[in-house]
């Protein structure tokens, strides 16, 4: 067995013990490479099938290549997408393109606590109508209990101390030091009630495995990886007040890989261009908060 193929086969089997042990599951989408990756693997598990919600935190600043991206696929291949935001903070403007607050509370308002709202149920969440082809307000939305992310631990130090199935508080607030040990590919899924789950199926996986399964598996992308005549291309995708891109000629993903694989990256980390992680307290502070 293959490497990828050995990845594969644990993402397949985090995914199941996922569904069968815990009710009121999530998916989370970014439109990202990595939660794409998963979303491909869910449809495997599940043989074509996505069985719970895909969730899509939107911050109104994504850049637009995303969202079109998004409504396309989920189009496309008939998904259970949701989307939620944090409408007062908008509202408000208490955001870092408007001015009126620093990067790191304009991300914890509409990443963290959109999250947050977006899983009770205490904020607005809109589902994509496949009849209507509009997204339409969920009535009486019940609180998603577990949440599965596309967090890689090579990506960033906090997510290094992640754990397959990582437990949250009833605020979402993530406690490193109570995380729980997982030896021998044995996993705990059994939890306090009022515990919320955050299941890390690519735990393992490498931006090198991702984009080797992308090519292997001819996943569709956002076209922002991939440099279009300017020299430049995304390499990790967020807000576009606070992402840029880094200097790359690689117009595919057999170029992607030729860069990884030759080290053209190997003094900048993959989120060098993801100016909230360079803020005051980082990105550790945020996901210690709920944060993704």
């Amino acid at each position: 067995m293959d490497h990828l193929t050995e990845l594969e086969n644990i993402s397949i089997y985090i995914l199941r013990e996922a569904q069968a042990n815990f009710k009121n599951l999530a998916m989370l989408w970014s439109m990202g490479k990595d939660s794409t990756v998963l979303l491909w693997l869910a449809k495997k598990a599940f043989f074509g099938h996505i069985p719970f919600p895909l969730v899509h935190i939107d911050t109104h600043y994504k850049i637009k290549e995303m969202i079109e991206y998004r409504d396309n696929i989920t189009k496309d291949w008939k998904l259970p997408m949701v989307v939620g935001s944090n409408q007062e903070a908008l509202s408000k403007k208490m955001t870092f393109p408007d001015g009126n607050t620093d990067r790191l509370t304009c991300c914890s308002l509409l990443k963290t606590e959109a999250l947050r709202q977006t899983l009770t149920g205490e904020g607005e969440r809109y589902f994509f109508n496949h009849s209507t082809q509009k997204y339409e307000l969920e009535i009486k939305p019940e609180p998603y209990t577990g949440v599965i992310v596309g967090a890689r631990a090579d990506e960033e130090g906090s997510r290094s101390k992640e754990r397959y199935f990582s437990p949250r508080d009833k605020l979402n607030e993530w406690n490193i030091g109570e995380q729980p040990p997982e030896f021998w590919q044995q996993y705990n899924t059994d939890f306090a009630p009022g515990t919320n789950i955050r299941i890390h199926p690519l735990l393992d996986w490498t931006e090198l495995n991702i984009w080797e399964y992308i090519e292997r598996e001819n996943i569709p992308t956002v076209s922002l990886y991939y440099n279009h005549g300017d020299g430049k291309r995304y390499r990790s995708l967020g807000c576009h007040p606070c992402t840029t891109p880094v200097q790359s000629d690689a117009r595919n993903v057999a170029e992607i890989i030729e860069e990884l694989k030759t080290g053209k990256f190997a003094n900048i980390a993959e989120r060098d261009g993801r100016a909230q992680d360079k803020a005051d307290g980082g990105l550790e502070t945020l996901r210690r908060e709920g944060y993704m």
